[in-house]
């Protein structure tokens, strides 16, 4: 006896779903043993996403060696409680290192303490940025200065502290979390777009330099992180079918959240996919059209500074 046309497609609904979970399984599975005893170095590991990333790193069994400008209470507590947990779960204590590329004369000190902490670095990921939005005339030059500190000359210094480590062993990983920016520069961001466009350059021709060594350089490049579509409060409107709910979704969130950039960053490590995109189809197009038709993403822009409108959806 056949089976009924009728029930074929929740089968093959249900089957491809199982294929799916299974995949995803091995996915999460692999990836955590693919981190397992690396030591992962994070610059910016007090912000939302760095946080994240570095939860996702210890969970996979890194060795972390997180950094920041600052650790507050909660960041130190957490600290104290990933210690308990190396006991329990032979997981490895992270090391905290103070790291502020806004003064870089201490960076040299910074590089010794990292290199000491393991001996060796296998991921160091670039993730530290300051953002600056204003009319040019606006700008000092002592803030473009702080900005290309921050986002420039503060990251490329301490990979090229780290790359004689990373020789001698000949392996590692760069990975670089640059803005959209470094490749889309758009009015009222002179400063910022600029430090991004000068080290997505850096990084991009540090990859060829370094491939005889067997080290990787990967680029992640994201539009700005949006940090109220995964902490916003619940809307007050009715709710809608999920279809509806999907599609409003897409169109009215145009960053990028935290949770999503640090899975994203893990997937780089065990890839080591050379350059990743994370952006919704409306900054897509705009590279796009940056490169066939410059004369009209350039007309589009200049009325996007008298409207203002134009300028937030690109961004």
């Amino acid at each position: 006896m056949g089976l009924p046309s009728v029930m074929v497609p929740p089968l093959l609904i249900v089957v491809f779903a199982g294929v799916y979970y299974v995949y995803t399984e091995v996915m999460r599975f692999m990836s955590k043993s693919m981190v397992r005893n690396k030591v992962v170095v994070i610059t910016d590991a007090v912000s939302g996403m760095g946080s994240e990333c570095g939860r996702l790193f210890h969970d996979g069994g890194a060795r972390l060696v997180l950094c920041g400008p600052s650790w507050d209470k909660k960041t130190v507590m957490w600290h104290q409680v990933s210690y308990y947990l190396f006991f329990l779960f032979q997981t490895f204590k992270p090391k905290l290192v103070l790291l502020d590329f806004s003064d870089m004369k201490n960076i040299s000190d910074v590089i010794t303490e990292i290199a000491e902490c393991y001996g060796c670095v296998d991921v160091l990921i670039c993730n530290s940025s300051m953002k600056v939005k204003a009319p040019v005339r606006n700008l000092s030059l002592e803030m473009d200065k702080t900005v290309m500190d921050v986002n420039y000359f503060g990251p490329i210094t301490l990979a090229k502290g780290v790359l004689p480590l990373m020789i001698t062993r000949r392996t590692g990983q760069f990975v670089l979390v640059n803005s959209i920016q470094g490749k889309l520069a758009l009015p009222f961001r002179t400063c910022y777009a600029a430090s991004k466009h000068a080290v997505q350059a850096f990084f991009d021709c540090l990859r060829a330099e370094v491939e005889e060594y067997g080290i990787s350089v990967s680029t992640i490049s994201h539009t700005f992180i949006n940090a109220v579509a995964e902490n916003g409060a619940p809307s007050q409107t009715p709710p809608i079918i999920p279809p509806q709910a999907y599609i409003c979704s897409k169109l009215h969130t145009h960053g990028v959240s935290p949770s999503s950039l640090a899975q994203e960053m893990v997937r780089t490590v065990n890839r080591q996919n050379p350059e990743v995109l994370l952006a919704h189809p409306v900054p897509r197009v705009a590279l796009y059209i940056r490169s066939l038709l410059p004369r009209f993403f350039f007309a589009v822009v200049a009325a996007g500074v008298k409207d203002g409108a134009v300028a937030e959806l690109l961004k």
